[in-house]
């Protein structure tokens, strides 16, 4: 019910700024649209510039001062935020050369431990390498020694082996048998170049 008598209120000031009544309304459906005759030009006029004004109040009193207010809260909000954003780009930067600061002097020590391990491991290989020559010169003299005695006694030796030798090469081509006299003189005359 109140929503009815609501609704007809709202419909009588839409029409009474139109300068129209129900009752015109309903006589003005009969014959046209009321609001292409001329003779309600006035009243429509008045209506528009009733409405026109009090929407321009109502826009220059209360909308735009809200819109401003926002528009200022924003541009406050966005200062702060550009404001944080320098700080912190600073902030990075510092961190950034203390970073390049500290990456360049551990780069220097390192490169000047570096330099100094060389240093020391070639001095300690250098010292390896001297004592290392001078232990294979001595092994290389006793090695010489060694051979030179293994030589000498193969020489020694070389004629009883070389008859020996002969002896087993005779009996096993010819199966015959020398004596070691004999195969000791073949081998000195093979030697002197008799035979």
């Amino acid at each position: 019910m109140r929503l009815l008598a609501r609704n007809l209120l709202l419909l009588s000031v839409a029409l009474a700024g139109t300068g129209l009544s129900l009752p015109a309304l309903a006589e003005g459906a009969k014959g046209g649209m009321p609001q292409l005759d001329p003779t309600g030009y006035p009243p429509q006029l008045i209506w528009l510039a009733i409405t026109f004004v009090l929407l321009y109040l109502l826009c220059w009193r209360v909308l735009l001062p809200r819109v401003g207010r926002v528009l200022e809260a924003r541009e406050s909000r966005i200062g702060g935020d550009l404001a944080a954003a320098e700080r912190m780009k600073q902030e990075v930067e510092a961190a950034i050369a203390e970073y390049s600061a500290a990456q360049a002097k551990a780069q220097g020590e390192a490169q000047a431990l570096a330099s100094a391990t060389r240093e020391r491991l070639g001095q300690a290989a250098a010292a390896e390498r001297t004592a290392l020559d001078a232990q294979l010169a001595q092994d290389a003299k006793a090695a010489e020694a060694g051979i030179l005695e293994v030589k000498q006694a193969a020489l020694a030796n070389l004629r009883e082996i070389a008859a020996a030798t002969t002896i087993a090469i005779v009996k096993r081509l010819i199966a015959a048998d020398v004596t070691p006299d004999a195969a000791a003189a073949a081998v000195r005359d093979a030697a002197e170049g008799k035979r």
